[in-house]
């Protein structure tokens, strides 16, 4: 490829990250590859900023690794990171897994990013890096133009949006409000302007629910603190790590039996569990019967209990939580449309508290926190109302309201999943026929390449990676799907780039 093809990545934080790596081991190019990213926050994203070490990654390193085909790159940063600052790295006490900090994981992605970076420039990459966003794109006959915030106008062979998440929606209309605050992060900084008296309403009962209550203790925090949410359903607790691995439902399977019948149903899903917790030895009754409960049983006693299990030789819960995200993303794709509303409509909740549990440490906090009365969980929110007072009246299940001085929000972001400061830029994809909205969030992608698709017709310069796949995609954000949507990218990027230089090459030998 003599002329070289440059790539625009729109967005720095942790899905760049993967990507740019996945761009450097791939060997492809030389070309040129820029970044925008306004954020001072650069490749850590909002998740994983300079904030308190209280704030943990709900993920062993294992499953943190950006890099594509080798599981133990974080493991092995971490280690080298021990020897150079000192001091006993801290495992969690009750399963014996090193669940790192969140500011930690953030310097990871940090170091990856440049090395990567200097590694695509020692094969010859340009590389740039853009402080400001894009605010909007066209789609040319043979390029994207990209607008970014200062007037700068850029044309690019491919662009990849990494725009990222939202910041929690504001469903109870409290912006502005003394007390109330809209996004918990950095906590380091948003937490500690909250009197350590106060009666603290958390919105939400999930893991960033867990994230605040776990900083405001760290701090020393005094007063009552409630979690305040429609079911009051708290995340699972992650279980000590038992080797295995899945024979039954593989993507490997899944994918020849949809090459048969095109679309999967749940029926099919349910014959190829059934066999894996046969060979394992497990009851999948038990383990249906138990997620069904979610909901119903008091969400403490199901804590305790959980906790109580951190080490059962039993398989059931770990098939799950090894299944669901492994496999899920790209059995999503496959599902029927109806089935797919009906799994986001009955069983989404369920699913994230099920692929997504807490470190056992972290559970084990807060039930001392609920045991001691200082923590309490209410579930069945239903409105929030700002007092003369300046203080807070939530009123829930029971009935009678609840008075708190100040309210933090731990709510998931708004539905759609793209977050406000990429809108413009959607917008502009949408109105002029390069990109289309996916009425579950997000915008249409093709599942084996993740371009963009307007009417079924996968674009290749455009595509998305992270949560813009939001209903397209199933998992569009742990980093395990992010390292294999990457590698997908990439491939699919150097394909197309191949491609469009040998079929300029024709272009010149038929002209001469």
């Amino acid at each position: 490829m003599s002329r070289g093809f440059s790539i625009g990545i729109v967005g720095g934080g942790a899905a760049a990250v993967c990507l740019i790596d996945a761009l450097a081991r791939a060997r492809g190019g030389p070309g040129s590859v820029t970044v925008f990213e306004p954020s001072p926050d650069l490749w850590r994203g909002r998740a994983y900023q300079v904030d308190t070490e209280t704030l943990r990654v709900n993920a062993t390193p294992d499953d943190m690794s950006v890099r594509a085909g080798d599981p133990g790159h974080f493991e092995r940063w971490l280690a080298a990171r021990d020897r150079a600052v000192g001091g006993p790295a801290e495992f969690d006490a009750r399963s014996g897994v090193r669940f790192a900090p969140r500011p930690v994981y953030g310097e990871y992605l940090e170091q990856t990013a440049a090395a990567a970076l200097a590694d695509l420039r020692r094969q010859g990459w340009q590389v740039n890096l853009i402080g400001e966003p894009v605010t909007a794109a066209d789609r040319g006959p043979d390029e994207v133009v990209l607008r970014s915030g200062r007037g700068g106008v850029r044309s690019f062979d491919h662009v990849v949006l990494c725009v990222g998440g939202d910041r929690p929606e504001d469903g109870y209309g409290l912006a502005g409000a003394p007390g109330f605050v809209a996004d918990p992060y950095p906590a380091v900084g948003r937490l500690r302007q909250i009197d350590a008296d106060d009666h603290v309403a958390v919105l939400g009962s999930g893991l960033t629910a867990v994230d605040i209550v776990l900083s405001l203790a760290a701090q020393g925090h005094r007063g009552p603190i409630s979690l305040l949410s429609r079911r009051g359903v708290l995340p699972g607790v992650r279980q000590r790590p038992i080797p295995f691995e899945l024979r039954h439902f593989t993507t490997e399977r899944l994918r020849s039996l949809a090459r048969r019948r095109h679309h999967l149903s749940i029926d099919d899903l349910g014959a190829l569990m059934r066999a894996e917790f046969r060979d394992a030895g497990a009851d999948l009754d038990a383990a249906v019967a138990d997620l069904a409960a979610i909901g119903r049983e008091d969400p403490v006693a199901r804590l305790r209990r959980q906790l109580g299990e951190v080490d059962s030789p039993g398989m059931g819960l770990r098939i799950l939580q090894r299944a669901v995200p492994e496999t899920g993303p790209d059995v999503w794709p496959l599902l029927r449309p109806r089935d797919q509303a009906e799994v986001l409509r009955r069983h989404y909740r369920t699913t994230m508290s099920l692929c997504c549990p807490m470190p056992p440490g972290s559970a084990a906090a807060l039930l001392r926190m609920f045991d001691s009365g200082q923590l309490a969980n209410r579930s069945g929110l239903r409105g929030i109302t700002v007092r003369p007072d300046a203080r807070f009246d939530a009123l829930t299940g029971t009935g009678a309201a609840l008075t708190a001085d100040t309210v933090v929000n731990a709510v998931n972001a708004a539905a759609d999943r793209i977050p406000a400061a990429a809108r413009p830029l959607v917008d502009s994809l949408v109105h002029g026929r390069a990109a289309a909205r996916h009425p579950y969030g997000g915008l249409h992608l093709e599942r084996a390449t993740s371009r963009l698709t307007v009417d079924g017709r996968p674009d290749p310069r455009l595509y998305g990676l992270g949560n813009i796949g939001a209903g397209a995609l199933f998992f569009t954000w742990g980093v395990p799907s992010l390292v294999d949507r990457s590698v997908d990218i990439v491939a699919a990027i150097l394909d197309h780039a191949a491609e469009s230089e040998s079929a300029r090459a024709e272009d010149v030998l038929v002209s001469t």
